[in-house]
């Protein structure tokens, strides 16, 4: 299996469009559930030019992020959203969906810039969202709410990202967190808004549900 020149038909032959599994409201382009995709290793993934795929899946603390989103939509009706590592785009389109005047989805990865146009198409919302790969770390974006799911798994990156955050919250900025509870989220900082019961896949996440939790952060 080697990777197209265009992500978007690698995206449209290696993924199924689906719903979510706890904001069924969304639908996104994701691997089977057999997550051959993901199962490659780094060697084979290097081979077909395919970073490793974060976008084809709906991880525990989008899911939780989303679910919360779109239950509060008063959280980002009317506002300028940053949605920073976007993936698959499940968190920007939750909040296209809950009223945001625009939301910019950001990815270093172009297999997930292209997954979140075509997500956000699948689901009505891409008037909305403009998917960029811009690295946003150091940058102070116009947004009056930041998103950021599942970015907590590295020590770097969780450092780097805290740091961004902070800075962005003292800056007047909302900051909203959806996580699991992985290793390098900074607790201390954060104020726990809503906890979820969030369905995933065992192969990626090691159980079948995963306890997801929605935080502030606080300065």
């Amino acid at each position: 299996m080697r990777a197209p020149d265009d992500p978007l038909g690698f995206i449209q032959a290696h993924t199924r469009l689906l719903p979510v599994p706890y904001a069924p409201e969304i639908q996104l382009h994701v691997a089977d559930e057999a997550t051959e995709l993901w199962q490659k290793t780094e060697e084979e993934l290097q081979e077909i030019g395919l970073p490793p795929p974060f976008w084809a899946f709906a991880w525990a603390g989008g899911q939780a992020l989303a679910r919360y989103i779109l239950d509060n939509a008063q959280v980002a009706n009317g506002r300028r959203v940053v949605d920073f590592a976007s993936g698959s785009g499940l968190v920007a389109i939750a909040a296209a969906r809950a009223g945001a005047q625009s939301v910019v989805a950001s990815d270093l990865d172009p297999f997930a810039v292209a997954a979140i146009g075509i997500n956000a198409a699948a689901n009505g919302v891409a008037a909305q969202i403009r998917p960029v790969s811009t690295d946003l770390l150091g940058t102070a974006p116009e947004a009056d709410l930041v998103l950021a799911a599942d970015v907590f798994y590295e020590r770097d990156l969780a450092e780097a990202v805290t740091a961004w955050l902070t800075n962005l919250q003292a800056r007047g900025r909302t900051v909203l967190i959806g996580d699991p509870g992985r290793t390098y989220l900074p607790r201390a900082r954060l104020e726990c808004l809503a906890t979820y019961a969030v369905p995933v896949s065992r192969a990626l996440e090691d159980a079948e549900i995963k306890q997801s939790h929605v935080w502030r952060l606080h300065g």
